[in-house]
């Protein structure tokens, strides 16, 4: 998306002006993190039917005193040129455009179970040959996976579970037929 890319980047050369990065990156992530968890705040952020003074008094009452001076400016900012409903977006945008800023490789790892410390420092370590900078890792749970992993790093993927295992298995199977000889 055009709009809140322009908008993320934006606050990005404020913040970075201003010497606040770090302030307003935590800014962002409280809420990206409430938009996350509400879509209810998300519609009526994006609803027309809303009028933008009553949308703005409520993101203050939600936010008032947990975001900085800068933040909240901004998002006024926003609310005047009638993009409120760009903030979700803008917060995503923004926390993409400040990893990127910081170097910061996100590493997405699907296990069965949880992961011990050492399994996940060494899996740090892997990505870390091949990325430049800080590894962000985020571990994700899936029964389904059966055993083994599923490590995303940016566009490549790594898939060493049972269950694609299985399948790859059952595939093979269905193609290869073996019909013994009777005679």
């Amino acid at each position: 998306m055009i709009v809140p890319s322009r908008y993320a980047k934006a606050l990005i050369d404020l913040a970075v002006e201003t010497k606040q990065l770090e302030e307003v990156a935590n800014d962002m992530r409280l809420i990206k993190q409430v938009c996350r968890e509400n879509r209810e705040f998300v519609i009526l952020l994006e609803s027309p039917v809303v009028k933008t003074d009553k949308k703005m008094a409520i993101f203050k009452s939600i936010f008032g005193g947990k975001i900085s001076v800068t933040t909240s400016t901004f998002l006024d900012l926003i609310a005047r040129k009638r993009r409120e409903g760009y903030i979700d977006d803008i917060a995503y945008a923004f926390d993409e455009q400040y990893k990127l800023y910081k170097n910061i490789t996100t590493a997405v790892v699907t296990t069965a179970v949880p992961l011990d410390s050492a399994t996940k420092n060494k899996i740090i370590e892997m990505v870390k040959k091949n990325a430049k900078g800080e590894v962000q890792l985020i571990e994700k749970v899936d029964k389904g996976l059966i055993g083994g992993f599923v490590l995303t790093v940016n566009d490549r993927q790594i898939d060493a579970s049972i269950k694609r295992k299985l399948n790859d298995l059952r595939k093979n199977f269905s193609t290869n037929l073996y019909v013994p000889d009777l005679n």
